[in-house]
């Protein structure tokens, strides 16, 4: 009885691409995708559903339908991420299962339900989980180079902007602490003068009070007293002067 069973069951009529491998190449940390061709060389309507061992793991799009004669529909199978394990063997199966469509489908779950063993046609195909070879690696790699140096290229023009911008902090911070050092001895001068003026101030009195004093050591006093304030005032000046210079430059 099985052996009759098994002779009367039909063949598969569909053309199946690729035939008995569906091959899903890693990484596998995102979806990936395989296309499944079906193809039917008969002349008469034929409908499909595709089962697989692991459905948690697969979405199938078509997962079921009719393929008219002389058609062909793609499968496409989306393998879900997990973790791949190079020395865990893939258990993963699928099957096309077919049968020729009844002359009026107005029900395709009761096509299924109504099938009789030996109208059902079926093909098993295997999953193969691959890594990418060091070849395509290096390919990989080699593709993505000038992507990086198109955009390096593009910003090189923009990229001596920070540096001007950090020397001229840099020359700013030194002309701030050149203004407080110059500002500071100007002070000190300018208490100088002060100070040799009333210093001057003080001479003139005892020498007018002094009669005894010749008129040459006033006139002497009066000038050495009158020329060191100018001095000051002149080294006070080209400090600033300097200063500015070395500010507008």
């Amino acid at each position: 009885m099985a052996a009759a069973g098994a002779v009367a069951k039909h063949e598969q009529i569909l053309v199946l691409d690729p035939p008995t491998d569906l091959k899903f190449k890693g990484p596998f940390t995102d979806v990936v995708t395989t296309n499944l061709k079906l193809r039917n060389p008969s002349d008469r309507k034929v409908c499909f559903k595709v089962k697989t061992t692991a459905p948690r793991r697969y979405c199938v799009r078509p997962n079921s339908g009719i393929i008219d004669p002389g058609s062909s529909v793609i499968v496409s199978v989306m393998l879900q991420p997990f973790d791949y394990d190079p020395n865990e063997k893939s258990k993963h199966k699928f099957m096309v299962q077919t049968i020729y469509a009844p002359p009026n489908i107005s029900d395709m779950e009761a096509v299924w339900k109504e099938a009789k063993p030996d109208e059902l046609m079926d093909s098993k195909l295997r999953c193969v989980f691959e890594m990418p070879n060091e070849n395509d690696k290096l390919n990989d790699i080699d593709a993505s180079k000038p992507a990086p140096v198109q955009n390096a290229s593009k910003q090189d023009g923009p990229m001596p902007k920070p540096h001007s911008v950090s020397l001229n902090d840099t020359e700013t911070r030194k002309l701030v602490e050149e203004c407080k050092r110059l500002q500071a001895e100007v002070m000190k001068l300018s208490e100088e003068n002060r100070h040799l003026r009333d210093e001057g101030l003080r001479l003139r009195k005892v020498a007018h009070s002094d009669k005894s004093g010749s008129p040459t050591a006033l006139a002497l006093r009066d000038n050495g007293s009158n020329s060191l304030p100018s001095l000051l005032v002149v080294i006070a000046a080209i400090f600033i002067g300097f200063f500015l210079g070395k500010f507008i430059l």
